[in-house]
């Protein structure tokens, strides 16, 4: 099993790789345009490569196609911090998307928001393996539902309130996954998406956020991770 995970920031990588051991002793490979964080899965069920690919969705696909080339994976998962929608998915919570969404890219027309799909062309989701949200929902206690990806995060209320009419089934929102699942896409790779909620979605308030909260329940949930994706690839491999 291999399996490129890919985070924004370097606290969310160490997260990831703290699930694994000591986040000093973790080996470090470069490749062009990617610096992946190599661990060894337990009981010799393979590797897992991580890397820290920047904020938003256009790093995220260029870092992941980077990491890729050095391939090939198995999987490929998006994991991170984000916001909740609440009461859906409170701080604290873990999201594991059903549907990773492009929940603003589109156009703006006097009627209102209009995705890119409804221009006639583009895509604006990604559907991760529903066996494979079944499994890591099971194991690590997430929530199944979608995950919204934004170029601007959510300040008000009012946006919160316009994100949810036009996307009732969202649990999350973050910056990095439909860029991460338009590269996995383009080489044929299944993707994930897996969200800590360190904050609800809506008006700013960092004195209520729980960074350090959500990063200890990413490296909780990446420790139960492993034997679900071994279980699933070795299966999805004797499909084939």
């Amino acid at each position: 099993m291999r399996v490129l995970v890919v985070t924004a920031v370097p606290a969310e990588r160490d997260a990831v790789t703290r699930a694994f051991g000591d986040v000093s002793e973790v080996a470090v490979r470069e490749v062009p345009g990617a610096r992946l964080h190599r661990v060894d899965a337990p009981g010799g069920c393979g590797v897992v490569d991580v890397l820290a690919g920047g904020a938003g969705p256009a790093a995220a696909a260029a870092s992941t196609a980077f990491g890729l080339v050095s391939g090939p994976y198995d999987l490929v998962v998006s994991a991170g911090i984000g916001g909740g929608f609440t009461p859906v998915a409170p701080v604290g919570s873990l999201v594991v998307a059903n549907g990773i969404v492009a929940a603003d890219l589109g156009a703006e027309t006097p009627e209102g928001f209009v995705p890119v799909t409804g221009l006639g062309f583009g895509r604006d989701r990604h559907l991760p393996p529903r066996s494979l949200v079944r499994d890591v929902a099971a194991a690590t206690g997430a929530l199944s539902g979608e995950i919204l990806t934004v170029s601007t995060v959510t300040g008000s209320a009012e946006r919160a309130a316009a994100l949810l009419a036009a996307h009732p089934r969202a649990a999350a929102e973050a910056m990095e996954g439909f860029g991460v699942a338009e590269a996995a896409e383009r080489t044929g790779v299944p993707v994930l998406e897996l969200r800590a909620v360190s904050n609800a979605v809506g008006p700013r308030d960092r004195d209520a956020w729980r960074i350090g909260d959500a990063l200890a329940a990413l490296t909780g949930a990446f420790g139960k991770l492993i034997p679900v994706l071994e279980g699933w690839t070795r299966h999805e491999r004797h499909d084939s």
